[in-house]
């Protein structure tokens, strides 16, 4: 696999980097999980269980190691020290200034380990006015502007339904990584890296600027092209109470369905600006599918060359075959669902391993391989130290 011989620490939490090492450990990393006292990784407490774990942890913890370490005391510091030294990556996700005061920044760390790539994820990053400012996802898509043009059917700001800035954060500190951790292969030398999610979900918004940078205004969702103002990337419901939702402005798309429709009269108003000179389009797709069942939509939709979903639900959606298909959908010998792996090389492709950790498990065999003799582990295991 891809990531085989790379070693990482997480000391991060909830899901940016436990999600990101996840997926590194799908792709051969061996990842050490640090995890404090007093109950360890959060998720590993969550609602939503199955077989003796939550969801959410199985679906960011598979495969990796767990070390219980306490960083206040000078011995779990220096196993930190000695890990760091024998490991590629460290991945942290506290607030900006935590690991400092511990003693255990990228200065401090790297001078015993100067190959070290060094990952802080933060909400705000570690400069800048926001940095000390507490966030999570929701309350960081409000900063980033996003939840303004996320409204719901009132024209209110609502909460989004996936965890954006988390999951945009994950993906550009694994990418920062990669980056990194190619460099350290050539120089023998790590990296700071500062990973902010309002900065990563901020950098999503290229086809939503065009009103901001283009205009010097803010867009008005209903009449955007993202946003409703196309009447061919929108939803309407079906009088069963589903929802079938076009996703292509292309012209011949909507061109095929109004002429199925009879309603070639219409098509003209696909070639003007979107927002209102497209309302009667709307207006007609509204009423036409809001008289039939979403089956009878998908059936006149059949063999109609536009694009088009239903509406579903995340039931309906993971558990299409064609999920399987694709190995996002994966069951342990448990019968445990797991989320698949969605990086897929045709050469080297990922192995995930379903053994969840238990809380600290592995502290025994991680001391031991860092050269620690077995009465010195007693005693730091004795001492609550790991």
């Amino acid at each position: 696999m891809k990531l085989e011989g790379v070693r990482v620490m997480d000391l991060s939490m909830f899901l940016p980097g436990p999600h990101l090492t996840m997926m590194m450990a799908d792709h051969g990393a061996e990842v050490i999980r640090i995890e404090a006292p007093g109950g360890g990784e959060p998720a590993r407490h969550a609602p939503y269980r199955k077989n003796g774990h939550s969801v959410w942890f199985r679906n960011t913890h598979r495969g990796k190691k767990s070390l219980r370490l306490n960083l206040k005391d000078a011995r779990g510091r220096e196993i930190l020290f000695r890990l760091a030294e024998t490991s590629d990556v460290l991945v942290e996700g506290f607030r900006p200034g935590v690991m400092q005061r511990l003693g255990l920044g990228y200065e401090a760390l790297a001078v015993r380990a100067p190959r070290l790539i060094y990952c802080s994820i933060s909400a705000f990053g570690q400069t800048g006015r926001y940095s000390d400012k507490p966030a999570h996802d929701p309350a960081i898509q409000a900063m980033a502007g996003l939840a303004s043009v996320n409204l719901g059917r009132d024209g209110k700001p609502v909460l989004a339904g996936v965890s954006a800035a988390d999951m945009a954060g994950s993906l550009m500190a694994l990418a920062g990584i990669l980056m990194a951790l190619v460099r350290q292969r050539e120089t023998g030398q790590g990296d700071f890296l500062d990973v902010a999610m309002n900065d990563a979900l901020m950098a999503w918004t290229p086809h939503q600027l065009g009103p901001v940078f283009g205009e010097g205004r803010d867009p008005v969702p209903g009449d955007e092209r993202s946003w409703g103002g196309a009447a061919f990337n929108n939803i309407y419901d079906t009088r069963d109470g589903r929802a079938i939702e076009f996703g292509g402005v292309e012209h011949k798309f909507g061109e095929n369905v109004l002429r199925k429709a009879g309603r070639e009269d219409l098509i003209a108003h696909l070639h003007q600006p979107y927002g209102e000179p497209q309302a009667p389009v709307r207006a007609f797709l509204r009423e036409f599918f809001g008289r039939m069942t979403l089956a009878e939509t998908l059936a006149w939709l059949e063999g109609v060359e536009c694009a088009y979903a239903p509406v579903r639900t995340l039931s309906e959606a993971f558990f299409d075959p064609a999920t399987a298909e694709r190995g996002m959908l994966l069951r342990d010998a448990e019968g445990n669902e797991h989320i698949g792996v969605p990086i897929k090389f045709s050469r080297e492709p990922a192995q995930p391993e379903f053994e969840l950790p238990e809380y600290g498990e592995h502290g025994t065999e991680i001391l031991a391989g860092l050269g620690y003799p077995a009465p010195e582990i007693e005693t730091l295991a004795r001492d609550g130290v790991i």
